[in-house]
């Protein structure tokens, strides 16, 4: 009998050991709700298996080739009736339009409280680790943060439509080096607030202050040191962030100015090429450029179009290819697949789909538009400034909405860019952060 008690004993406390264990391991699910605001869905957000461990090292806005494509698969082609699965949400981000900014198993993104700018840091399931007052920020009209934060090498680079530059230790938060692109490089801030997404190659971390002197610079990005500098036009910075071309003769940086789309020679500073972008009446050109094959994609609003450029002689020079006088994206970007280019339009309100090769419009519709876009997986993720997320299926012979939802959480205007990682939506409204699974 004594045998058979003990061996009972022993299932029992082993049974005790086994709850104790999974309640420590599941409790990193179970948050403080002054941090956060969590749905009670701890066991399918542990089925998500978000992988910390393997997050990227480093990050930039729109992706790893700044072209917003995401490399996911296995996403849902279809989403269920009201969208996918909220998985968690974080309210209190205050006022921007910034995307999330995902390494090293956390979440960083931005906010401005008052006239203050925040950065705050999550874990992959949305609790507060950390937040830190950085400087001041834009409060003058279309409040809130703009650029996006980069990380790299352990390192956070953050920028406020101020114009100024802030390189943070990514362990510590503590403030590495610090610059003033209009005190330290003549810039000059711009209607509404100087807004670009630092761009890094090597060491080397490339901005546009837009100074008739030092129109473009090179710093170094442990240091913050100058590297070179370039006169370029000597016109200002135009909400535009610089994109990073490496396979012509000569290693290349591509933006837009005033009214120009300009290339400069990545170790140099040297101006290789300008071509005239005169085409939009305000010349406000915040989209990135689009690079593939030898060829530059460019479209500005305000009835500005789309054109596409071919690089010549190794990227010395360049010609242009045709020109789109349909698409005029604002500040939503674009995106190509295939053959075709998709985007919508600013004040000709419509969803685009035009040839690559061409520039023919092969069909604009009403749906959706105006928005920003992204892709993963072969499908296009469209979020319209109206406060729909949509689902769209890239056919070039016509419009293909397979799913929405309505976005109710968050504030203000539908301008921030959505994230995909390992099978989750990240999605910005104002003041909320929304994670969605859409795998």
């Amino acid at each position: 009998m004594k045998k058979y008690l003990f061996i009972i004993a022993i299932l029992f406390l082993g049974g005790l050991y086994f709850v104790w264990v999974n309640f420590i391991n599941d409790s990193r699910y179970h948050h403080d709700p002054s941090d956060f605001q969590q749905l009670d869905l701890p066991f399918d957000v542990q089925n998500l298996t978000v992988d910390s461990i393997n997050t990227p090292r480093n990050w930039q806005w729109r992706g790893e080739n700044r072209n917003g494509m995401y490399n996911e698969t296995g996403l849902l082609k279809v989403w269920p009736v009201g969208g996918p699965q909220l998985l968690w949400h974080f309210e209190g981000l205050g006022e921007g339009h910034t995307s999330v900014a995902i390494a090293n198993g956390k979440i960083y993104i931005t906010g401005m409280h008052g006239d203050r700018l925040i950065l705050y840091v999550l874990d992959m399931y949305g609790k507060l680790l950390a937040k830190k007052e950085i400087g001041k920020e834009w409060d003058k009209s279309h409040n809130g943060t703009r650029s996006s934060v980069c990380v790299n090498d352990g390192k956070l680079y953050i920028f406020n439509a101020l114009g100024n530059f802030y390189c943070l230790d990514e362990t510590t938060l503590d403030l590495v080096w610090t610059k003033d692109m209009f005190k330290d490089f003549d810039g000059r801030n711009i209607r509404w607030g100087i807004t670009e997404n630092p761009l890094i190659v090597g060491d080397q971390l490339f901005m546009t202050p837009g100074g008739k002197k030092n129109n473009m610079v090179a710093l170094n990005k442990n240091t913050g040191a100058l590297i070179w500098s370039s006169t370029g036009e000597g016109t200002p910075s135009t909400y535009c962030s610089p994109i990073y071309i490496d396979n012509q003769s000569i290693p290349m940086v591509v933006t837009c100015t005033h009214q120009h789309i300009i290339a400069f020679n990545a170790d140099t500073g040297e101006k290789i090429w300008s071509f005239p972008q005169k085409n939009n009446p305000y010349n406000i050109h915040p989209n990135i450029p689009i690079y593939s094959d030898g060829m530059i994609f460019s479209t500005t609003g305000y009835k500005g179009g789309a054109m596409l450029l071919r690089l010549k002689d190794g990227g010395k020079s360049v010609e242009q290819v045709w020109k789109n006088s349909e698409m005029d994206n604002q500040m939503g970007s674009a995106i190509r697949i295939g053959d075709y280019v998709y985007a919508s339009g600013h004040q000709h309100k419509y969803w685009f789909c035009v040839d690559w090769n061409t520039g023919q419009t092969m069909y604009n519709v009403k749906d959706v538009a105006p928005c920003n876009v992204i892709s993963a997986n072969g499908m296009l993720y469209c979020y319209s400034e109206k406060g729909t997320m949509n689902l769209v299926n890239p056919n070039p012979e016509k419009f293909e909405l397979v799913s929405s939802f309505k976005v109710t959480l968050g504030t203000g205007t539908h301008w921030a860019h959505p994230v995909i990682h390992q099978g989750v939506l990240y999605l910005r409204h104002g003041d909320a952060l929304m994670a969605y699974k859409v795998k």
